[in-house]
Parts: C-alpha cells; structure tokens; sequence
C-alpha cells in the first residue's frame, strides 16, 4: 500500500482505476475526476456512526462501523476487483484517514495493489484551487451574446491551439437560455474539478483560450483563483455586426421547444421589463424569432457593456469580425496573437 499527497497521487493514478469510499452523497457533492464511487458506508449508515462519534466516542463509533461492515465485506471487496485494472487501485476518503486505510487493507487482502491519496479529498481540493493560481499565458476571449465565442473556442482547438472550454465544462451557455438542450449542471465542486482535470492535459507554457465569464455560469461558481487569473489576463474583444448575431441566435436556439423559450424569456421579467418581456412572448407566439433575438440582444449588449468594464482590468485588443464562420475567425485570432506574441 502506497501513500502519495496529491501531485503524486493523480500523476500515479491518471492510467489507473480511482476508487471514492466515501457516502454517495460526498461523492455527488463533488470527487477526483473519473472516480468510481464504492462507499464504505451508504448515507444513512454514515450518519448514524457519526452521531455515535459525537455522542458516545470513537470507540463506540468503531464498534458500530464494524457492525454495518462486516456483512458487506465480501461485496466492497468484489466490486473492488471489478473497478480495478491489472490488480491496481488508487483510493480516497474525506480526509485520509479510517475509510480509506480499511478499505485499501480489505481490497489487498484480495490480492489488489493500492496507492492511497495522503490528506484525502480535503487535499485534492486544495490542489485544484491552487493549481488555478499558478496559469499563466491565458489568453480571454471576449465579446456580447451571439458573437460566436464558443464556436471560435472550439475553432482554435481543431487548430491546434489549446483551450478552456467553461460552458462545455459547466453544461451551460452562460445566459438564461443556456441550459436548452444540454444535461443536468454538475456541483460547482465537481465543475473546478473537472476544469482542473481538463487543465491538467495543456502545456502550460503555450497560450490558452479562456472565453470571459462572470463568476458564474448558470448554477455553478468558477473558481476564484481562475476568475482573477481571467481579470488581469490578455484579452481579445471581438466585435460581430447585429444581423450575423442574431442570425447565430436564430440557428442556435431555433429548434428549441415554445415551452423552453417562453421559460427562459420569462426569467429575465425583472431586468428585461414587463412591457419588454411581452413583446417577446408575442413575437415568439408569431414565430417571428429574428425579432426576439434582436430585442434580447439589445438587453444583454445593455448588460454586457456594464459587466466588461467590471470583470477585466487590462484593456482588451479589439478585432472586427465580419462572418459566422467560426475557422476564418479563429485563424484571424491566431494571427493576431501571433502579430503581438502573446
């Protein structure tokens, strides 16, 4: 059984099956990237060793864990022989500590190489935040609703540049019509997680495209290191004529059901305005979408102009866009950033 903090442990563990023992509501509430949840203890069972602890001591708690265990032995050890790849197994608990110690010691007993993670999810937590402290060479895209941002993002990337995707991460689009179409959000801790785990493949001595975002997207928080990081990074504000982004609009949400987008309309009642908000739900009554988009778009450009001046210190470059065609718009960005080494 091996012991490594957290560097060490996902270095040793990024080809190997990783096993989260914790309840699975800890689990839900956020774990190392691609863990497979096997938990010591189910919900309920949790609780009622941890009023035990409180109330009674750590002996009684022992005692009480071991009771619920015991007949599940056999079952946490076969479902660890499953998970496992050439007989090895990365595990974690909260903090280290008991649940994942036993576990390793009852997966070895059936002949599985264990690496424990030292400090536990508590650890690797702190090594995700840190690890957003340190970027450098971020380069924010930045620009109103419906210029194409994350198109382009995606554009840089088949280009060989490497990326941040925010939105793809977080499975939202950033605005009240963001969720249309795409899954369920993850928790803000597995969001940073996963942003983390996707960092962790880039070079970061090469340049990386960030599309600017508040500090939230739909329901989920960015990490606060990573948000300051964006504030006083490169910048480039890309500028989109008013008829190819509501054009970009129209196509991106067309197909979208009346019900979703009366729903997201309905949401921006107190910032749009009663009377604005009408109109909307009119012209969408009439299918007249070009028309929604353009007065929606006159809202979030009220909003956006607001927000840059709030979330970015360091004065952009400004590029003119002329075309939705994301790949001529990544290559103009490429060549910019090339221009002006940055």
């Amino acid at each position: 059984m091996k012991y490594l903090n957290p560097e060490d442990y996902l270095q040793a563990t990024c080809a190997m099956p990783v096993v989260d023992v914790r309840s699975p509501a800890e689990f839900e509430a956020g774990h190392v990237t691609g863990a497979i949840s096997i938990p010591l203890f189910a919900d309920d069972e949790r609780a009622i060793v941890g009023t035990i602890y409180k109330q009674q001591g750590k002996k009684d708690a022992i005692e009480k864990g071991l009771e619920i265990v015991g007949p599940k032995m056999a079952a946490l050890a076969k479902q660890a022989e499953e998970a496992a790849s050439d007989g090895a197994l990365g595990v974690y608990c909260w903090r280290g500590g008991m649940r994942s110690n036993r576990m390793a010691w009852l997966f070895e007993q059936v002949g599985l190489n264990c690496t424990v993670l030292d400090g536990g999810y508590k650890a690797y937590r702190n090594t995700v935040l840190n690890g957003f402290s340190s970027l450098e060479n971020l380069i924010v895209i930045d620009g109103p609703t419906g210029s194409g941002k994350t198109d382009i993002l995606h554009a840089l990337k088949d280009a060989g540049e490497q990326i941040l995707d925010l939105e793809g991460i977080a499975n939202h689009k950033g605005s009240a019509f963001g969720n249309i179409g795409l899954p369920k959000q993850p928790s803000s801790q597995q969001f940073q997680n996963d942003l983390f785990n996707e960092l962790q493949k880039l070079n970061p001595e090469k340049r990386i495209w960030i599309e600017r975002e508040g500090m939230t997207i739909g329901r989920v928080y960015l990490p606060q290191p990573l948000w300051e990081k964006m504030r006083v990074s490169t910048a480039v504000a890309i500028s989109v004529p008013m008829e190819l982004r509501v054009e970009r609009l129209v196509n991106d949400y067309g197909q979208a059901s009346h019900t979703d987008l009366e729903k997201s309309i309905r949401k921006l009642q107190q910032k749009l305005g009663g009377q604005h908000m009408n109109t909307a739900l009119e012209l969408l009554d009439e299918n007249r979408l070009a028309e929604v988009a353009e007065l929606l778009l006159h809202y979030y450009d009220k909003r956006y102009s607001f927000s840059k001046e709030k979330y970015l210190d360091m004065k952009p470059f400004s590029v003119d866009l002329n075309s939705n065609d994301a790949d001529e718009n990544a290559n103009q960005l490429i060549a910019l950033a090339n221009k002006e080494k940055l």
